[in-house]
């Protein structure tokens, strides 16, 4: 049984994700752009690249004369509208206008070190934070002091967030090269924390692949106004108003989120295609096997504490989750855009994330909250983001948003998770360029 399950454990693509037919331009207003004078695609110019890289056009279809900017004076102009690479703009920045820049930009500015994976660097980290893991346990047991167990709650919490960060390299392939070692050591991590490897695997990636897509992303994705009208004041309350949206993950696990349907559990669910059914059947059993260990603890050390030991750490870290993954996609102090149909692409959509500064955490739950770049490479392992997301900061330009910076914990992101879900509550159900709406009825509660 156990060779099969390991055998089993191998990543394979998911299909891709056919975009939803465009519609029309948003109602939300946008401001509008400049013409980008290069753009030679969109005035239906032909162009050719000569040997100085500049480029010409040598067919107009249009009657009246045009007068061709120079390569220069097009740079000039990308830079004054975008704000790439200038010190001044002056036309106000707009997040949803198309950046100036391709995929192959951002990925030439990475240096080639970046991309290497070292499986032993990487299980080093693992075995780092399984000691650490163990040693708070065995710490707060040989202590036992009623003040003691608040700062294991929440350190080990923190533990276990970091744990599942490790398994979700795995899940990436950026742990190692070496599918088999990803598949074992992340069933090995997540299912300790009772997260079904393959199925969260499998959702995680249709996230990256259509991430800043209204209807096509996974997680975290905004409400069609729509849906939202639909939602009961109960399902309201759950979604937007504290603590409940910190302690969705499990829930979401086994329902997903509000307007899909499907469980990270069963084999038959539309998340998955029918050769991936081993895959998420694996994830299960091991999932099932970690719960009847739990359930075998209880009756050797008792259920409270169980409780204390796994219980509270469990929930610290479900908390952990919900508000990195919700603040790497929302909150914001300036809207950002979602899309859809033709105007959604996956360079745009990755630009529509955020990166966070944690403070002391950003070590320990390994770089997680240096999103950018991760969401649109996700190949590159975690100890490099840092330095990739230097490196590609000059290409970004106005498209990256410089995270504030954090005390030693990072108290002031709850400031923004919370005034998100004030804000940010649904998006319109037309426009192929879309910003949050909010309810206001709601919001005055």
């Amino acid at each position: 049984m156990a060779s099969w399950v390991l055998s089993e454990c191998v990543l394979r693509p998911l299909p891709q994700v056919s975009p939803i037919p465009r519609t029309r331009i948003a109602a939300n207003p946008i401001k509008l752009q400049t013409l980008q004078k290069n753009n030679f695609a969109d005035l239906g110019f032909g162009s050719t690249r000569i040997s100085s890289g500049r480029f010409r056009s040598w067919g107009v279809k249009v009657s009246a004369p045009l007068k061709v900017a120079s390569t220069e004076e097009d740079e000039a102009e990308r830079m004054r509208v975008n704000g790439v690479n200038g010190d001044e703009e002056e036309i106000e920045f707009d997040p949803g206008s198309l950046p100036p820049f391709k995929l192959g930009d951002v990925r030439a500015a990475i240096p080639k070190h970046c991309w290497v994976k070292d499986p032993w660097r990487s299980m080093s980290y693992v075995v780092r934070d399984v000691l650490v893991v163990f040693g708070l346990a065995a710490a707060a047991v040989y202590m036992n002091k009623w003040y003691v167990w608040p700062l294991y709650w929440v350190a080990q919490g923190t533990m276990f967030w970091a744990l599942f960060v490790l398994g979700h390299d795995c899940g990436h392939g950026s742990f190692s090269n070496n599918p088999k070692l990803n598949s074992v050591v992340g069933h090995l991590l997540h299912s300790s924390i009772l997260v079904p490897y393959h199925g969260w695997r499998i959702s995680h990636r249709t996230h990256h692949q259509n991430h800043g897509h209204v209807e096509n992303d996974e997680s975290w994705h905004p409400l069609s106004e729509r849906i939202y009208r639909t939602l009961d004041k109960t399902t309201k309350m759950l979604r937007f108003t504290l603590p409940f949206p910190l302690l969705a993950y499990p829930f979401y696990l086994w329902n997903r989120s509000p307007g899909k349907t499907g469980s990270h559990f069963e084999p038959s669910s539309d998340l998955f295609v029918p050769n991936e059914k081993k895959d998420v059947i694996t994830s299960t059993v091991c999932w099932i096997a970690m719960a009847a260990l739990l359930v075998g603890l209880s009756f050797v050390i008792g259920p409270i504490q169980l409780l204390k030991l796994y219980g509270i750490p469990y929930w610290v870290f479900v908390m952990w989750l919900d508000l990195v993954t919700y603040l790497h996609h929302h909150g914001h102090e300036d809207k950002l855009p979602w899309y859809r149909g033709k105007e959604w692409s996956y360079l745009r959509g990755g630009l529509t994330t955020l990166d966070r500064d944690y403070g002391l955490i950003n070590n320990i739950h390994h770089d997680i909250g240096t999103h950018v770049v991760h969401h649109l490479f996700p190949q590159i392992p975690h100890y490099y983001l840092v330095e990739a997301t230097e490196a590609a900061k000059p290409v970004f330009g106005k498209y990256y948003r410089e995270p504030k910076k954090s005390g030693p914990l990072p108290f002031h992101l709850l400031g923004s998770f919370i005034t998100s879900l004030k804000k940010d509550h649904y998006v319109s159900d037309s426009g192929d360029v879309v910003y949050y709406q909010t309810d206001t009825e709601l919001s005055s509660k």
